[in-house]
């Protein structure tokens, strides 16, 4: 099995996406190869976010929606608990991020993940093991 990478919201929301095919061509890429490699991570946020801004933002029914959130969910799911809510609390103080992006570079550590998915943080950063990859960047479209 290949180094675990942990998907974004913003990929899950891409795949649902008709106004950014090149992106939605990606994200589904993206999806399929991590269900197929065993190798793709998302947490119970992710899942919440991806469902209010599937249904929210691009008006995908929430039947659809709740389809996919159970197909994404099928990936290795990660429920993030106290000891990861105070240690994203220190992600935030120590490094500027906003909560809840510190609690996704925290769930993705826990997880044993290399490579954090992502467009909303900076391409190239690190946070110990863990990598901030923007796969929609041009190179990788």
């Amino acid at each position: 099995m290949s180094a675990r990478s942990f998907l974004d919201t913003n990929v899950l929301v891409y795949t649902d996406d008709h106004d950014c095919p090149e992106k939605q061509r990606r994200a589904l890429q993206i999806v399929a190869d991590c269900r197929r490699q065993g190798n793709g991570v998302v947490s119970t946020q992710i899942l919440e976010e991806y469902f209010v801004t599937a249904t929210r933002r691009l008006g995908v029914a929430a039947d659809l929606a709740a389809r996919k959130t159970s197909i994404f969910g099928r990936l290795h799911l990660v429920t993030p608990g106290l000891d990861d809510i105070l240690a994203a609390v220190d992600l935030h103080r120590l490094h500027g991020l906003s909560f809840w992006d510190a609690l996704v570079v925290r769930s993705a550590l826990a997880s044993g993940c290399v490579r954090l998915l992502t467009e909303h943080l900076q391409h190239g950063r690190r946070f110990d093991r863990l990598e901030i990859v923007n796969p929609f960047t041009s190179d990788r479209l």
